[in-house]
């Protein structure tokens, strides 16, 4: 089989060709940060490996056929049911309690999704919303890595909520998200390996500061990442990681009760205890549910938790 292997840095590219020469009719031209090839279609490789002299080698499938075998089935599709959208990002409608306790995942091949970092948000409850992913500190420019081999899902803008953000799934069953990017170098359907450039670190969408929101999903449902990586390490923390209903959805009651979640602005002539009448609870109960003391004077247009 033919090869072309294209060596690409800022400022050069040298194209070895092994089993023939380039046609005299290619012409080969980088504008911006775009290799642009010219040539008759038929000419073209169907292979191209890219090798960048800042990082390790990237292996991308250039030339989608259709008709080939590797294009008609996405990964982990038995688990997933066919199903292969980019409007959502959890379009399975699996609920935790649907899921199978004790499912092992194969983590080898994993890369973390920065070359460095520290947690700036845990996963878990903040005010008034669930946060699903971790956030670690990225500089904007910063290189985002794809943690496993796997196809690109969902490549969009939400600018009220992830920014630019990217969706991979992988073959392992798992997907990964990657959100508040500053630039985007991936395709939807394009497929990945382990380690490949998505795109730069960002402050885009509902962000107060340029860092990674990642998140590690199975069946749509999110898991808190610190699970599996050990941040301090900067590593995977085994080969394997095992779901389980008990651990890896410890937060699923919690997600529960904070649907359930009642909230209400307060109004002129509202107290503790007129809240409390009025909604069938008490003061105390109140109190816990918002952190506050039976003293607490509440004020006109303030937020409370009343359920």
């Amino acid at each position: 089989m033919r090869r072309l292997v294209l060596s690409i840095s800022l400022l050069w590219c040298v194209v070895l060709v092994y089993s023939q020469q380039i046609p005299k009719d290619i012409q080969l031209e980088i504008r911006n940060d775009t290799l642009f090839v010219t040539c008759q279609a038929d000419e073209l490789p169907k292979h191209v490996i890219v090798k960048a002299v800042d990082r390790v080698n990237i292996y991308k499938r250039m030339f989608y056929d259709e008709t080939d075998d590797l294009m008609e089935d996405h990964p982990a599709d038995d688990i997933y049911n066919s199903i292969w959208t980019s409007e959502k990002v959890n379009p399975y409608a699996y609920s935790i309690d649907s899921i199978q306790d004790t499912i092992v995942i194969d983590c080898k091949g994993f890369v973390m999704p920065v070359k460095e970092g520290y947690i700036t948000s845990k996963f878990g409850p903040r005010k008034y919303r669930y946060h699903y992913g971790t956030d670690i500190k990225v500089l904007t420019g910063d290189s985002i890595f794809s943690s496993w081999d796997g196809q690109v899902r969902i490549v969009r803008n939400d600018p009220k909520g992830y920014g630019n953000f990217v969706v991979v799934r992988h073959p392992n069953g798992l997907e990964t998200v990657y959100a508040h990017m500053s630039r985007v170098y991936v395709e939807e359907n394009e497929h990945v390996t382990a380690g490949e450039l998505l795109g730069l670190g960002g402050n885009t969408g509902r962000s107060t500061g340029s860092h990674l929101h990642y998140e590690i999903r199975y069946l749509g449902n999110a898991l808190n990442t610190e699970l599996m990586l050990d941040y301090g390490k900067f590593q995977m923390r085994d080969t394997t990681y095992l779901i389980t209903q008990k651990e890896t959805f410890y937060h699923y009651q919690h997600l529960k009760e904070m649907q359930q979640a009642k909230y209400i602005t307060v109004k002129s002539g509202d107290n503790l205890s007129v809240l409390a009448k009025r909604y069938g609870t008490s003061v105390r109960a109140l109190c816990r549910l918002n952190g506050i003391k039976e003293t607490t004077i509440i004020r006109i247009g303030q937020r409370l938790r009343v359920r």
